[in-house]
């Protein structure tokens, strides 16, 4: 079922898939982790972990099995982010985003595909979702024009997908997406937030540049799940349903790897009861919202679109962030000043979790409240 109730014609829930996607993002942690206080430092992924982000399949896991993509699954690919997550935060995150927006992309028109995957799966697509810019229609496709801020993974991406507004006629303008390869765009360096410093989400310019009509859709398509190029599951469900998923994942791994960081400082010193009682309760949340969104990729491969699921599923995600934020907050108290020092991975991963779930999709009343609510109580009166 789709966002406004209606069914969307699409196949059934997939089997579980393993695509080996796992495995390799096991290897792909420890590398990220080795890298992680340079990239930290330096505000960007070294050359080598994004070769291994691509490497490990995460730009191919929602990409047609017809170009050599995976097909995963949901389930699948929120276990690869939350393992990598636990040794770098940003590392996970960019690799969250370059298999969403492949999935994204999959609402092309199918010579759009073909640009984007004809030559090979593992093509990474940054996107900017928030609406800005604007296009003009002309002969044969776009002129679009505008500067859209937080664009994730653009500095190793190989194209960019931004959300803007159509003018022309009566109503509310349209929205559509816009897919521009690299060199059709620039890049201003305006990331400088305190956490997830190396995400490298700066901000992507467009001057007036032509877009064919095979590199853009409608929004639309995207929010109510309506695929009208692919039948493949993924590319089949409502933006709502997946939502914070995107973004919750690479959170539970950082709150993960915080919890090791924590504990690794405390064992071996001497024993401080209430230390130790506020390290397990930070487990107790780091736990629960682990299990909340794997409830959601449930949800998601299990093809549970009722407004009753989906506005769960944005629930979970809120109150998962809300969760873990608590949970670092507890992990840096009872670690003390040592876990605050520079040089330690706990300080890092609270500034990444801390700055991570300031996300909009992560904002319990604009993203939760008002969706569950009528779940729970009814339509306002």
């Amino acid at each position: 079922m789709s966002i406004d109730g209606s069914v969307i014609d699409a196949p059934a829930a997939p089997a579980a898939t393993d695509t080996g996607l796992v495995p390799a993002a096991d290897r792909l942690r420890l590398l990220a982790a080795l890298h992680a206080a340079d990239a930290d430092t330096g505000r960007g992924l070294s050359r080598e972990v994004t070769d291994a982000i691509r490497e490990a399949g995460f730009a191919r896991h929602f990409v047609s099995a017809r170009f050599g993509g995976t097909e995963g699954s949901f389930a699948e690919l929120t276990r690869a982010v939350v393992s990598v997550g636990e040794g770098c935060a940003a590392s996970a995150w960019c690799a969250s985003l370059a298999a969403y927006s492949a999935r994204f992309a999959s609402h092309l028109p199918e010579e759009g595909h073909q640009a984007l995957w004809g030559a090979g799966p593992d093509t990474v697509v940054a996107t900017g979702l928030m609406p800005a810019g604007r296009a003009r229609a002309v002969d044969g496709g776009w002129q679009v024009t505008g500067q859209w801020a937080y664009v994730s993974g653009i500095d190793f991406a190989d194209w960019a997908m931004v959300c803007a507004a159509v003018g022309g006629g009566e109503g509310p303008p349209q929205l559509r997406f816009f897919t521009l390869p690299r060199g059709a765009y620039t890049v201003r360096e305006t990331w400088d937030s305190v956490g997830m410093r190396a995400t490298g989400s700066h901000t992507v310019v467009i001057d007036d540049v032509f877009v064919p009509a095979h590199l853009s859709f409608d929004r639309t398509d995207m929010l109510t799940g309506r695929n009208g190029t692919s039948r493949v599951a993924a590319h089949n469900v409502p933006f709502q349903a997946v939502g914070g998923l995107t973004f919750i994942a690479p959170v539970v791994g950082a709150a993960t790897g915080a919890l090791a960081a924590c504990a690794g400082s405390i064992t071996g010193r001497r024993r401080n009861q209430t230390a130790e009682l506020t390290v397990v309760r930070a487990s107790g949340r780091v736990d629960a919202a682990r299990h909340l969104v794997e409830q959601n990729a449930q949800v998601l491969d299990e093809r549970l679109f009722t407004p009753e699921h989906m506005a769960r599923n944005e629930r979970n995600a809120t109150y998962a962030a809300e969760t873990l934020r608590e949970a670092a907050a507890l992990l840096v108290g009872a670690a003390g000043t040592g876990g605050l020092g520079e040089g330690h991975a706990l300080q890092r991963f609270w500034r990444d979790i801390t700055s991570a779930t300031s996300h909009v999709a992560l904002q319990y009343d604009t993203a939760a409240r008002k969706n569950y609510s009528a779940v729970l109580l009814g339509p306002a009166e």
